[in-house]
């Protein structure tokens, strides 16, 4: 019985040192050291062994038992690192390869002249507010001096949540919470989406964007507004920029005008775009506040006084860019976007 438990080390031993493949060190464990395997199978006749020899026999079958576990445990453990470099060796990344470059993205050109705007009237001394796309009746309308059949108030003119909540029509509600909030002197600017039903066309659409602007203090009048609208046109198109003030009606603002400024595109001279008039389209609404908008707030009509005025980015962006169709602003086509 000693002969054949050498030999089947030997064996072992010259089928462990060959193995090359993890799975075969299990399978050759199982075949010498399983339950079923070719050691414990020698091992079940010790019964047949005289009593003087069976300490001997057991005392040799276990050192043999030990050296293939140790030979097993060996070449098993060579393998798994040898498995685990070739895994990092293939999985790793190379940082120093050259790849080709990303595209990177920018500045939507809304966002660009939103912010463009935002800081020139911080220069000029006007802190940002922002506020809620979903506002209330009472801060989109009432307190903006808005009658109740005004046609703005229309189911088929505002998206109503409720009968008491809308989709803001304009960003003029920010002005409304921070009079409410801050009182009175007051100097801000706010932009943001605002939402209207309209039918989608090159110069329509259901959601736009807009910047409005508001100054409430003592001794505030319509020179003060006309200046500061002619500093914000040149600076943002060019001192050689004209504007042109025409009569309105808005119901929070008393007296009231729509802007004009001089045709971007030949410069005041006269062309097509403008049909020949050296003027552009409207380019914002302005006015001094209503008193009843002030006293709606909690401020003294009296003391105070202040001048609002409006504009469409989207209409700006489109001025500025060179842009005829406002739905390219919203369609999010690279081939569009990648111009700007």
């Amino acid at each position: 019985m000693r002969d054949k438990l050498l030999e089947i080390k030997e064996i072992a031993l010259d089928r462990i040192e060959k193995i090359s493949e993890l799975e075969e060190v299990e399978q050759l464990r199982v075949k010498y050291l399983g339950k079923k395997g070719d050691l414990t199978s020698v091992l079940r006749d010790m019964g047949k062994l005289a009593a003087e020899e069976r300490p001997i026999i057991g005392q040799v079958a276990n050192e043999i038992r030990d050296e293939l576990e140790d030979a097993i445990a060996s070449v098993k453990g060579k393998l798994t690192e040898e498995l685990k470099r070739n895994r990092i060796n293939k999985e790793k990344i190379d940082i120093t390869m050259t790849t080709n470059k990303k595209k990177l993205g920018h500045k939507h050109p809304l966002l660009a002249t939103i912010e463009e705007l935002e800081d020139l009237f911080i220069s000029m001394g006007f802190s940002v507010v922002v506020g809620p796309e979903i506002e209330t009746v009472e801060n989109n309308f009432d307190a903006l001096n808005s009658p109740e059949n005004h046609p703005s108030r229309d189911l088929s003119d505002t998206f109503y949540i409720t009968d008491d909540i809308v989709l803001r029509t304009h960003t003029s509600p920010v002005q409304i919470r921070a009079m409410k909030e801050m009182g009175a002197p007051l100097r801000i600017v706010s932009a943001g989406r605002t939402f209207r039903f309209d039918d989608v066309d090159d110069t329509h659409s259901p959601m736009f964007h807009q910047l409005e602007g508001l100054v409430i203090d003592e001794n505030i009048n319509m020179a003060n507004l006309i200046h500061t609208l002619d500093i914000f046109i040149k600076e943002l198109f060019g001192d050689d920029m004209k504007t042109r003030y025409r009569p309105h009606h808005f119901p929070f603002t008393e007296p009231s005008a729509e802007v004009d400024v001089t045709c971007l595109k030949c410069r005041g001279k006269g062309c097509t775009a403008c049909n020949f008039t050296g003027w552009s389209m409207e380019l914002l609404g302005c006015g001094m506040v209503h008193p009843k908008v002030l006293e709606n707030c909690g401020i003294d009509s009296e003391k105070y006084s202040g001048f609002a005025f409006g504009m469409g980015i989207d209409r700006i962006t489109m001025v500025k860019y060179g842009i005829n169709d406002i739905r390219l602003l919203f369609e999010n086509d690279n081939r569009f976007l990648e111009q700007f």
